[in-house]
C-alpha cells in the first residue's frame, strides 16, 4: 500500500433511530442509520406493518373523495 493516500481509519460512534447506539471503526467520524440490528424485523423476529395504501387510496384521500 502507498503511503498518504488512504483515508484515516478510525471509531465511529453510530446512532439508530430506535435510539441504539453502538461504536465501530469508519473513516467518518459518526453514523447515523434508520434500522439497525436492535431493531431490524430480521433479527427481532417482530415485523412492523406500515398501511401506505395504493395510488387509488392516495387520490381518494389527497381529493377528499368518498
Amino acid at each position: 500500500m502507498k503511503e498518504g493516500i488512504h483515508p484515516v481509519y478510525k471509531e465511529c460512534k453510530v446512532t439508530c433511530a430506535c435510539g441504539n447506539e453502538f461504536v465501530t471503526k469508519s473513516i467518518k467520524d459518526e453514523l447515523r442509520l434508520d434500522v439497525c440490528s436492535a431493531c431490524h424485523p430480521f433479527f427481532t423476529g417482530q415485523q412492523k406493518f406500515i398501511n401506505r395504501g395504493g395510488r387509488v387510496e392516495k387520490f381518494k384521500k389527497k381529493f377528499n373523495i368518498e
